[in-house]
């Protein structure tokens, strides 16, 4: 089969904070092909992605994503990897192309899933999907108590674990962020497992986030996630040797394998976090998952937005029984939360299991995309590039 036609939405809440909170609008992207539709999302800005998408040609190595995806053929997993390897040549100088093309990716593997019979787990060579223990992703309350009220109602609702990230957490004193640490400690409870998002605060500043080890250590912390930003390896590797047995955690900002590679072989990390929606899809998010067992380092999913998102970034490693852990948001906006029409919630052990159904399983609304979709249109020298598609 060809891939006829790819739509791109763009969803929006009505009002949009400004908090660490990435599941406020979406990226949503529609592939066709065969007979069959698929669906994938970007974790990206969903005008700049629609723009990487369009953009008239500047040169041989910039030009719009959509000229190495319209048209081609669409029956193998090869497949799948040639229009990957041809977008990250042909639009090499386009920063934003890994983010448009992740979407892409994913719908081209929720696809050739649908069209296959298959679901997309063992397309990827999988004989078994097995079940992860899905930790709680919240932002730290502005206060401890807040923090703690949160802690109670994750665990209340049946979640052994939960991660606490960004809000206040960084910006005061290590001794604030010590109450928040403890804070959510006592509301999980002393068997629940424990994570810290810092969000990248302190940047390469290995100092001050040395301040906040012993606080960790003390509330029995798993790991503390995103210390600084991706590409400070050095600042990585020397906190990782201060901290454990707290390990670092990192990883959502890679944007290709490479970045993940080093980060895993230069960073000191016990856990790479790869969002399917930001590497360039579940293709190379499942050489990361590969990579990272065969150098002995977890791989997690990042996922804070939708459960469609949810689904793509557990197919990578769902097969690697050890990697145990994954992340699942319940504090997304209801552009995000509303998105699909199935949901993939916890069972009665706790655990969270994909679909067994050809392709991803999951089938986005078309009254909630109807509900938040944006009226846009991108025009250059008076030709329309870009308008908003029917659903």
């Amino acid at each position: 089969m060809r891939i006829e036609s790819v739509d791109i939405f763009y969803l929006r809440m009505p009002e949009v904070l400004d908090i660490g909170d990435g599941s406020q609008d979406a990226t949503l992207v529609r592939v066709s092909g065969g007979g069959h539709v698929g669906w994938g999302q970007c974790e990206a800005s969903p005008l700049a992605s629609i723009a990487a998408w369009v953009c008239p040609l500047s040169h041989s190595a910039c030009k719009p994503v959509s000229a190495s995806v319209l048209g081609r053929a669409l029956d193998s997993v090869e497949d799948i990897v040639r229009i990957g390897d041809e977008v990250r040549a042909n639009s090499l100088d386009l920063l934003q192309a890994e983010h448009m093309l992740s979407g892409v990716d994913i719908a081209l593997w929720d696809l050739l899933g649908r069209a296959k019979g298959e679901p997309v787990w063992r397309l990827l060579g999988y004989r078994q999907a097995h079940p992860k223990l899905p930790y709680a992703s919240v932002l730290f309350g502005d206060t401890p108590q807040e923090t703690l009220e949160k802690a109670k109602r994750s665990r209340a609702a049946g979640f052994r674990a939960g991660k606490f990230g960004w809000g206040p957490y960084g910006k005061g004193s290590a001794a604030a962020d010590r109450d928040q640490v403890m804070a959510a400690r006592e509301g999980l409870g002393p068997d629940g497992v424990l994570l810290v998002d810092a969000g990248t605060i302190w940047n390469e500043d290995v100092a001050r986030a040395s301040e906040r080890v012993a606080a960790l250590r003390e509330a029995r912390t798993t790991w503390l996630e995103e210390p600084f930003h991706t590409g400070a390896l050095g600042a990585y590797g020397e906190l990782a040797k201060r901290c454990a047995p707290v390990k670092l955690a990192g990883g959502e900002g890679s944007h290709n394998f490479h970045m993940a590679q080093h980060l895993i072989d230069h960073g000191g990390i016990g856990y790479v976090q790869i969002d399917t929606g930001r590497i360039g899809g579940i293709t190379p998010a499942k050489r990361v998952a590969d990579y990272a067992h065969a150098k002995g380092v977890t791989y997690v999913n990042h996922t804070f937005t939708s459960q469609l998102s949810l689904c793509a970034s557990l197919q990578p490693y769902v097969g690697i029984a050890g990697d145990e852990i994954c992340e699942y948001p319940t504090e997304s906006k209801a552009v995000s939360a509303r998105l699909t029409k199935e949901r993939l919630l916890p069972g009665a052990d706790g655990l969270i299991r994909v679909p067994d159904t050809p392709g991803l399983g999951m089938t986005p609304d078309p009254a909630v995309i109807r509900e938040f979709l944006v009226d846009a249109e991108i025009r250059v020298a008076g030709k329309t590039l870009y308008r908003t598609p029917s659903i």
